[in-house]
């Protein structure tokens, strides 16, 4: 610790701060986790028993945490430097030297190991135990995950040859699943294949699929119709012939994986950095839309930035005279200070995404303007 804070007075001011964060972090997510599991009631049945609802709420505390860190730590940083202020510690730390300049330096210093769990819980451990958690549910009750369309998930892939191998050719394939279940094995296949020029190629339908580890997707009780146009004098009425086929087992090389199946049923916000980017990837060599997975991609880059922004939009109540409010008030404030972040970051988002606004501009103007805020309260605060 006396490397990363060589002077007493940060010791002294982390160990305050990490102190109260601790403590309103564990308040935070046990609040959270007991609405969570009052939700969860209602879908205790059979062999989904209170023990196991009780563990899948749990697993995903991870994910909660990541998503309580900043505004734990904008309340725990409000109530040390509210209660220095109120016994007049921070007054001798301001005659002792400390700054402004100084102050932020140490509130970054601060925030460097938040920033550092929160990239462990939101990267790693969240994603994993969320998976995990949805595992333990899904086995209970025997579901599969599915959609918000009746239809299934809908996927966009490469075209190739009729059997299903080769090189890509031009033109698309449209991949339609109803059910993913928990061993990735898929249910309900339809795919639908057009040349450059639109046209119809071929429909294909199969029963279940499953994903094997060469890259393939290998597909039971297969259906397919063939579509070939026949020449026709007339060629604004074009005729086509139709060859149907069936086979017990088909295999196709597909860009499609599980993983990216997966995705399409995860929100782009409780996704990781690393899978956002594979999947944008996916989505550009398309020519699908990303604009809502890269908001959500910078957003998580961006994210444990918003620690320092937090603390350091603290720091002005540090300067608050006593007759300027009680801690609990300045305590209060910092509360609906961190709500107004959550709720103009939220909105904004959604702005940008509708205004098809650049990425990375989306994500990085609410916490910036907060962080100016921050600043111009310290101007005023240290002058008066």
């Amino acid at each position: 610790m006396k490397i990363l804070f060589p002077f007493i007075f940060e010791r002294y001011l982390a160990k305050q701060i990490y102190a109260a964060f601790g403590f309103i972090l564990f308040a935070l997510v046990a609040l959270f986790l007991f609405f969570d599991i009052l939700g969860e009631l209602g879908s205790v049945k059979g062999q989904y028993t209170l023990p196991l609802a009780l563990l899948h709420v749990l697993l995903k505390a991870p994910s909660r945490i990541s998503e309580i860190i900043p505004i734990a730590g904008l309340i725990g940083s409000i109530y040390v430097f509210a209660m220095l202020a109120s016994q007049s510690e921070f007054t001798i730390l301001r005659i002792a030297g400390l700054d402004v300049r100084r102050g932020l330096t140490t509130l970054a210093k601060i925030s460097l190991p938040l920033i550092i769990v929160t990239l462990i819980m939101s990267e790693w451990l969240g994603p994993y135990t969320e998976s995990l958690s949805d595992q333990i549910r899904m086995k209970a009750l025997g579901s599969s995950y599915s959609s918000q369309f009746k239809t299934g998930v809908w996927v966009k892939d490469r075209l190739r040859d009729e059997d299903g191998s080769g090189p890509v050719r031009p033109g698309v394939r449209y991949v339609n699943v109803g059910k993913i279940e928990q061993d990735n094995e898929i249910k309900n296949i339809r795919m639908y294949e057009f040349d450059d020029a639109y046209r119809l190629l071929s429909i294909r339908s199969a029963v279940s699929g499953r994903f094997d580890q060469s890259g393939t997707w290998v597909l039971d009780d297969v259906t397919e119709t063939r579509f070939k146009e026949i020449k026709s004098s007339d060629p604004l009425n074009p005729a086509y012939s139709a060859h149907t086929f069936t086979h017990p087992i088909v295999s196709l090389e597909s860009e499609v994986t599980p993983q990216i199946l997966s995705v399409l049923l995860v929100s782009p916000e409780k996704m990781s950095i690393l899978s956002l980017g594979r999947f944008i990837s996916h989505l550009k060599d398309n020519k699908q839309d990303a604009q809502r997975h890269s908001i959500a991609f910078w957003k998580k880059v961006v994210y444990p930035l918003t620690i320092f922004v937090m603390l350091a939009l603290a720091l002005p109540f540090a300067y608050l005279k006593v007759r300027a409010g009680s801690v609990g008030i300045k305590v209060f404030g910092g509360i609906m200070l961190g709500m107004s972040f959550q709720l103009f970051n939220s909105l904004f988002s959604n702005v940008g995404l509708l205004g098809s606004w650049p990425s990375l501009l989306t994500a990085i103007i609410p916490p910036l303007v907060y962080f100016i805020l921050a600043i111009v309260g310290l101007r005023w605060v240290s002058k008066a």
